[in-house]
Parts: structure tokens; C-alpha cells; sequence
């Protein structure tokens, strides 16, 4: 599984209806709606992308769109470990409406989620199987149900040689991450589709450079990462040898 999120939806009603109806998004609607919910901050437009691919921008980027009724922000910046902590000026922003956080990350099989409904948390979610069970608020939603009744078990193919470990969670966090993304946002990154899944590659995203106010310069951290790449000794390569020791070879 390949799948990140970082995602942030504010609607009046149901957000997978609601994004079936969308059309183009109004930069300048989009612009404003970025200027509120980074107050301060600085904001330069750049390349959009779309819902499918923009749920997890490169660091320093977002990708947002605003619409009558519904509004969405991908960042990096929502990936947070416990979801009742986000910022309160961006949970503010969701007053008389339901905000959704989706945030998932495959490398270290984590997932988290969060509803709020009229600013008011009424489900955070957050686990992975080397912290476990995070934060966890709320009753369960119905698509987490099948999971937490153990109908749902992680199907784990363990390495060439290693044997099978049980798995340190009753099922797998992108399983129920992508459940929850459908469930809530009306679409996944992974699997499946179904009919009525929302076509989010035909929603198109406005991009915007975000920058901290007195942080550092993403382009500029950037910058720094290659020279101490270009600055590393070259790679040296191993192979063991008949009697198990390592020697030393030239490239792959």
C-alpha cells in the first residue's frame, strides 16, 4: 500500500454528496478561504493538481478549493498524531458546519480521522501498529464497526524466511483508512472503486506555496538536503560471502 493523506473538509451537509456537485473552483474564493485559514501566513499560488493526487501536497504546499457548501485543503501540516489537537482556529472555521480530518501515512501503516460537527469533536481516531491505539474519542462510526468486531483481520504476507508475526493491531489502519476516507469523503486512494464513488481525479485543486511566518523556506531546505547529499562519500555495496561474513563489492 502506497497511500497519504493529509486532508481537511468543511461542509454544510454530507461531504460525498456535496462533492459530486462541484464544478470549477473560484481561485479567488479558494485565495480567501487560504487567507483565513493561514492567517498571517505567507500565500503564493502555484501549480494546482486534483482530489486524488493533491491529498498529500510536497511539503510547503496545499492544494485547496472552496465551493458554496463545501471546502477542501490538502497539507501535510493536518497530519498530526492526535486530531484534538488541531489548531483551534481551523476547527473555529467549521461553526455551523461538519469538518472531517483524514490523514494516513503507509510507510508506518498509521491512520487518523476526526468529525467535528459544528465544532464540536465527536470522533478522533489514531493508531498504528508501533504506538498502537493513539488517541481515541467518541463511538465508533458504522464503517469502523466490522473492524473493531474483528471482522476485518490484517492480511499480512511476512518476508522470505521470517515467520509470521501476528500483527500488533486487530486489522490494518489503510484497510479502515480508505473505508474511512469513502465513508466520509466519498472516494479512496487505494482499492476497489464503487459506482457512486465520488470522481475525485475530475476535481481539480487551486496549488498555493504556504509559508510560515518567520519559518524557514521549504525551496531553501530543499536546497540544503541536496548539498548534504552531494556532500555524502559514495555508497559502498556488501554481499555475503560462503561462510555468512560480509565483503565489500563494486556497485549493484
Amino acid at each position: 500500500m502506497g497511500a497519504k493523506t493529509g486532508l481537511l473538509v468543511y461542509a454544510d451537509g454530507d461531504v460525498p454528496e456535496l462533492l459530486r456537485q462541484v464544478g470549477a473552483a473560484d481561485l479567488e474564493r479558494t485565495a480567501s478561504m487560504m487567507r483565513q485559514l493561514y492567517p498571517g501566513w505567507e500565500i503564493g499560488e502555484c501549480k494546482g493538481s486534483n482530489l486524488w493526487d493533491g491529498v498529500y501536497p510536497p511539503k510547503g504546499t496545499a492544494y485547496a478549493a472552496s465551493w458554496p457548501g463545501v471546502e477542501v485543503i490538502g497539507d501535510q501540516r493536518v497530519m498530526i498524531d492526535a486530531p484534538s489537537q488541531l489548531p483551534e482556529h481551523l476547527v473555529a472555521a467549521s461553526a455551523g458546519r461538519r469538518l472531517v480530518l483524514h490523514a494516513m501515512h503507509s510507510v508506518v501503516d498509521w491512520l487518523a480521522f476526526a468529525v467535528w460537527e459544528d465544532g464540536r469533536l465527536v470522533r478522533s481516531l489514531s493508531l498504528s501498529p508501533d504506538s498502537g491505539i493513539i488517541e481515541n474519542i467518541g463511538e465508533p462510526l458504522p464503517f469502523e464497526l466490522p473492524y473493531w468486531a474483528g471482522d476485518r483481520p490484517a492480511d499480512i504476507i511476512p518476508w522470505p524466511g521470517e515467520e509470521e508475526e501476528p500483527y500488533a493491531l486487530p486489522f490494518h489502519p489503510l484497510d479502515l483508512g480508505e473505508d474511512a476516507l469513502r465513508a466520509l469523503c466519498g472516494f479512496i486512494q487505494e482499492g476497489r472503486p464503487e459506482p457512486d464513488d465520488v470522481d475525485a481525479e475530475a476535481i481539480e485543486l487551486h496549488g498555493f506555496h504556504v509559508q510560515e511566518p518567520h519559518g524557514p523556506d521549504p525551496a531553501e531546505q530543499e536546497a540544503e538536503l541536496r548539498r548534504a547529499a552531494e556532500a555524502m562519500d559514495p555508497p559502498r555495496f556488501y554481499t555475503l560471502s560462503p561462510d555468512g561474513s560480509l565483503i565489500e563489492r563494486d556497485g549493484l
